[in-house]
């Protein structure tokens, strides 16, 4: 372990570093302390750190992307899917499906770094909202990691990365859809997966968020069935 330090670091370095295997989990302007040891750190720790990091009470999506890197597009798919699981306000799946639908196409076009437009990079979200999001979704992500490794990279290749685009276009697309009763949880779900598969590099992973899209779209499909045959017998 590396001793502790003072030092003044902004938050998108500090992610940074994480993201580079280096583990640090301080913030700004307060006392530095590695708590990870020097390998890749996990998703959970990744987002932990992200979270818990002091600072600036609101994260803008600009920083955050350019401090992830290459890891951005699994760690977003993540962040943008959890929100889908969880009680939010009308909006929020929107929102999310056109962050989700915007990383999936350049996935698809096979780009290394994740570019935001400018209205959506300028655009924050409160720090405690997201500690509040990654503490009901850490242990979750907690017991997936325990099986999840690097494996099968047949399907979490760069080639690959495109397959996944594709798939989460469609849930990405699906989010911006009115869905009532359940809300979009069984689309949510499978964001959540494929992000922690390209983060983890985990093929079995990835295979198994397949699985997960097919179910969560044909119980998406079938409640909209319900609801225009409910609709079509009132009026």
């Amino acid at each position: 372990m590396l001793p502790c330090h003072e030092g003044m670091i902004a938050t998108s370095t500090i992610i940074s570093k994480l993201s580079q295997s280096v583990t640090i989990s301080a913030p700004t302007i307060l006392r530095v302390c590695p708590i990870l040891e020097q390998r890749n750190p996990r998703t959970s720790e990744l987002l932990a750190a992200i979270a818990s990091a002091e600072g600036e009470e609101r994260i803008y999506f600009g920083d955050l992307t350019a401090a992830m890197r290459n890891r951005a597009f699994g760690i977003l798919f993540l962040l943008f899917g959890i929100p889908n699981c969880l009680p939010m306000p009308p909006g929020i799946p929107v929102i999310c499906g056109i962050i989700v639908a915007l990383i999936a196409a350049q996935m698809i076009m096979g780009r290394d770094d994740l570019w935001l437009p400018q209205f959506l990079a300028k655009r924050s979200f409160g720090r405690k909202d997201l500690q509040r999001i990654v503490t009901k979704a850490e242990p979750w992500i907690q017991w997936v990691e325990r099986f999840a490794k690097p494996r099968l990279s047949v399907f979490a290749d760069a080639r690959s990365r495109r397959i996944v685009g594709i798939v989460g276009l469609v849930l990405g697309l699906a989010l911006l859809l009115p869905i009532p009763i359940i809300g979009n949880i069984p689309l949510g779900i499978p964001i959540c997966i494929l992000g922690l598969g390209l983060v983890e590099r985990d093929g079995a992973v990835i295979l198994a968020g397949y699985v997960a899209t097919s179910l969560g779209l044909l119980i998406t499909a079938g409640l909209g069935y319900l609801i225009f045959q409910g609709a079509l017998a009132i009026f």
